[in-house]
């Protein structure tokens, strides 16, 4: 039986070309512009277990590598030592109840990297752990939010433009994220030219990220998404996504399936979404969902009552959880733009990638197939480039 002897949270920093916050100039979720030559810092942190019998699990992190989610993993790294990492059930119990009293967004890391060392350990890929069939995932274009500012996507067109691009790069879907205004009239002239720009050459959706302040607002949006055929209308509200009335009510009056819960983490949150009929689809993600063992929990669930699930942005995680998932349709490339790099780490020394060039010709990306999440970490940068790191014995 192995033991965890040690735990490591290492932060580290990263620079990103094209990419700037504008006037506001602070980091938010998704608030980002291109902005020609600039240079974005950004923050992820990676975990790496190590057995007293020399095996070793690692993750880093994509989305939810946020100074928040790290104070968290810190928080709850300790409870890991000494536990048998074969004892994921137990351990996603107790650290769920650990943070009982926060978001939870820094359990995920270390569960994923409690998979990694399994997989590792009896050298089988997490796709294959969870029962993977898919070899390939199709992809769609998740786009950067809507700017002011010249460039990027400053205007319904440039959106449409974009989208044209993206069909012909061979995505099967594009997701428009729009201003973080809100203005309906823009959003619906967005939503409007890029269905006139594909045609249906691509399946579009739409995300306001919550921005949306009004019910009748988010209504007369999702009327614009019943016109043009959405696959599915996501997150509406200034609620931050957790109103299950007001989900509930827009949901009667609108065709278009509506897709929650992104920020309802874990089973029993999005349980009730469903039962309360506020919802069609889940959101559920690997990082955000208490890991891959709570994101299973999720898409198993969904699975039972009969609707979908979508797996919210990319990873190696999320791949492998997408692999072995029926009830899903695309794989999430989030977030990209014209000449706006994808904010993932260039942590990978095995030709993973999460950019928009790693598409390949059939408009797929693969599964990773080596043993544990099949990824490869470049340490040496990782450390390179760390602060404030902690170790647990």
């Amino acid at each position: 039986m192995s033991r965890i002897t040690e735990v490591r949270v290492v932060p580290f920093t990263f620079e990103v070309p094209d990419l700037g916050l504008g006037a506001h100039a602070a980091m938010g979720v998704s608030n980002l512009q291109w902005q020609k030559g600039a240079s974005l810092k950004v923050m992820r942190y990676a975990v790496r277990l190590r057995t007293d019998d020399g095996l070793a699990g690692e993750y880093v992190t994509h989305w939810v590598g946020t100074h928040s989610a790290l104070g968290q993993t810190n928080m709850i790294a300790p409870h890991l030592l000494g536990r048998d990492p074969e004892d994921r059930e137990g351990i996603y119990d107790d650290l769920k109840r650990e943070l009982r009293a926060y978001d939870g967004m820094g359990h995920g890391p270390l569960d994923i990297a409690l998979w990694d060392l399994v997989g590792r350990k009896y050298g089988m890929s997490v796709s294959t752990m969870l029962g993977g069939y898919r070899k390939r995932l199709p992809v769609y274009a998740s786009t950067h939010h809507g700017q002011d500012e010249p460039g990027g996507l400053d205007s319904p067109q440039a959106f449409a433009d974009y989208a044209i691009a993206c069909a012909d790069r061979g995505f099967a879907g594009f997701k428009v994220h729009g201003w973080h205004d809100g203005n309906v009239r823009r959003e619906a002239a967005t939503l409007r030219a890029v269905r006139a720009a594909i045609g249906d050459r691509m399946e579009v959706m739409y995300d306001p990220g919550c921005e949306i302040r009004t019910h009748l607002e988010a209504l007369r949006l999702g009327h614009v998404c019943d016109e043009i055929g959405a696959l599915w209308y996501e997150d509406p509200y200034r609620d931050s996504g957790v109103s299950m009335t007001g989900s509930q009510i827009l949901r009667q009056k609108i065709r278009t399936p509506l897709m929650v819960t992104e920020h309802a983490r874990g089973p029993e949150r999005k349980a009730a979404y469903a039962i309360a009929g506020a919802c069609d689809l889940f959101h559920i993600d690997p990082e955000y969902d208490l890991g891959i063992t709570g994101a299973m929990k999720c898409a198993h669930l969904a699975e039972a009552l009969g609707i979908d699930v979508q797996v919210h942005a990319p990873g190696p995680a999320h791949r492998a959880c997408v692999s072995a998932i029926r009830n899903t349709h695309m794989y999430e490339l989030a977030l990209v733009g014209p000449g706006m790099p994808n904010l993932i780490p260039p942590v990978y020394a095995c030709g993973y990638s999460d950019q928009e060039a790693a598409l390949g010709d059939d408009g797929q990306v693969p599964v990773p197939t080596g043993p544990g999440l099949g990824v490869t970490y470049d340490w040496d940068f990782i450390e390179r480039h760390a602060f404030d790191a902690k170790t647990y014995r």
